[in-house]
């Protein structure tokens, strides 16, 4: 299995590479206009890769579940307080889809720049991700 060393010794400026991310944090609330992350710890942990990536060039695509919404969209279980946070520790923006593999992500990936970042919204709001 190749590692993010291979990768970035092979070069990845100005390519758009997919992260698959643990980004199932716990969140005080089940409304995404009022969710709070009271651990953002596996945020955390992705950062090193975030921005190994992004340094290097890449338009990077990340992609992550949170919960178990049961294959369909559901508010409370958004990953628009992630994309925040995200950005927060980062300090830079992150684009956030609102969809998982519709109008909304190939619009959002389609706009992202060299070193930039994008959220898919949770791959668990799409039935296919857990039939």
């Amino acid at each position: 299995m190749r590692t993010l060393d291979d990768l970035l010794a092979d070069g990845v400026s100005g390519r758009t590479v997919l992260v698959r991310a643990d980004l199932n944090v716990p969140l005080d609330a089940k409304s995404s206009s009022t969710s709070r992350i009271t651990d953002d710890g596996r945020i955390r942990a992705s950062l090193p890769t975030l921005r190994a990536l992004t340094e290097a060039g890449a338009r990077v695509v990340v992609t992550a579940h949170l919960g178990r919404p049961k294959g369909e969209p559901d508010p409370a279980y958004s990953l628009a307080p992630v994309a925040a946070r995200l950005g927060e520790l980062l300090d830079a923006p992150v684009a956030a889809a609102t969809d998982v593999v519709d109008e909304s992500a190939h619009a959002t990936v389609a706009g992202l720049a060299r070193g930039h970042i994008a959220l898919l919204e949770n791959v668990r709001f799409d039935p296919r991700e857990t039939s």
